[in-house]
């Protein structure tokens, strides 16, 4: 039973109906997902047991629900981070750049921090494709290598950063980084929240931020939380 002391990491791998709750509540449940649920609740200016009524309707509510991880192959989830996840933000990086300078160009002059906004798209962008690419083409093939040679009882494969560990704390460090940029980017925008009177790419561009940030506490809390726990045990066992 998850309590005000509970990790919020910990109770969304418990309980994966909770994630849509903290998605709701704005509560960070990957990268800020080591600290006690009072403790983002303080943060939100929330009352935990809000949020923990709220968890338990969820539970028990059914209707859509998220899929429980924890059990899937690793292969599956590397799968599906790069079908869904990567996907989602090769395609939408592209058009986040191209609403933040229309917006920069029409509204910068009395919004002085959608330029900021914009600048943090880009590095973010920029930071991003290549973390993708270094998971899709180094870390990940090692993953799915090393679950296959482990389910065929096979040597360990190479690799060259040594433990699994090495790589994964440098995927973390930029996760980290990514959710700092959008944390950012949620302060300047006021939660996302356009001006009266915002004109539909204004609104479009709060909006897409929103989705985009949704999108990216998912697929950060498949890999910190559930991928890269479970390939630093494999690669112990059989070290």
């Amino acid at each position: 039973m998850a309590t005000s002391q509970t990790t919020v990491r910990d109770i969304a791998l418990e309980q994966p109906a909770s994630i849509r709750v903290f998605e709701r509540f704005g509560i960070d449940y990957c990268c800020g997902g080591r600290k006690p649920l009072a403790e983002a609740c303080q943060e939100r200016s929330l009352e935990p047991k809000a949020v923990l009524d709220a968890i338990q309707k969820a539970v028990a509510g059914g209707g859509e629900q998220t899929r429980n991880w924890t059990q899937a192959s690793l292969e599956t989830i590397c799968s599906h981070i790069v079908a869904t996840h990567h996907a989602y933000i090769r395609a939408e990086l592209p058009r986040l750049e191209m609403l933040a300078q229309k917006v920069v160009s029409r509204h910068g002059g009395a919004h002085a921090e959608l330029e900021e906004m914009q600048q943090l798209i880009l590095t973010l962008g920029e930071e991003l494709l290549q973390h993708l690419e270094k998971e899709e083409v180094v870390l990940f093939p090692y993953i799915v290598s090393m679950e296959c040679n482990m389910a065929s009882c096979g040597p360990r494969p190479l690799g060259c950063f040594g433990a699994v560990r090495n790589p994964i704390r440098m995927m973390i460090a930029e996760h980290d980084a990514a959710g700092d940029a959008m944390a950012r980017m949620r302060v300047l925008s006021g939660e996302f929240t356009p001006p009266d009177g915002a004109c539909p790419t204004y609104r479009g561009f709060f909006q897409a931020l929103a989705e985009f940030e949704k999108d990216l506490h998912q697929h950060v809390h498949l890999e910190n939380n559930i991928l890269f726990p479970r390939a630093i045990e494999m690669d112990e066992s059989c070290a």
